[in-house]
């Protein structure tokens, strides 16, 4: 089994995603489950990607020649995944700096960053 562009991009996305968990669930530090949170947000993106790809086809730009539609459905890739991943990059990134505000309020509050240190809302 060989492995392509497209599998390899596969694997690093799902291991990217996976890591991300791993560290959201398991981390007690807030900057660490926002630094989890961004490593799985960039391996979602890497797999819609990867998802999206198709060997041997090309971006859906029409260079010149007049291309038919039926033509183009054979030549040309889907823009649409690309265009969420960029939109997804953009939304991830408000987030991002949104949860890093959040924990800086919260560290200048308790001067922890610890997760079980917050137990005012808890029952």
């Amino acid at each position: 089994m060989s492995l392509t562009i497209d599998k390899i991009a596969l694997i690093l996305g799902m291991a990217l995603m996976l890591t991300g968990l791993w560290g959201g669930f398991t981390q007690k530090n807030l900057l660490k489950i926002i630094l989890s949170f961004s490593i799985f947000d960039t391996g979602l993106n890497i797999l819609i990607v990867a998802l999206g790809y198709l060997p041997g086809r090309t971006a859906p730009i029409i260079e010149g020649e007049v291309v038919t539609q039926e033509n183009l459905a054979l030549v040309a890739i889907d823009p649409v995944p690309q265009a969420l991943v960029l939109t997804a990059i953009v939304i991830g990134f408000g987030i991002t700096a949104l949860m890093l505000v959040f924990a800086l309020k919260m560290n200048q509050d308790k001067k922890t960053l610890d997760i079980n240190q917050f137990n005012d809302l808890k029952w």
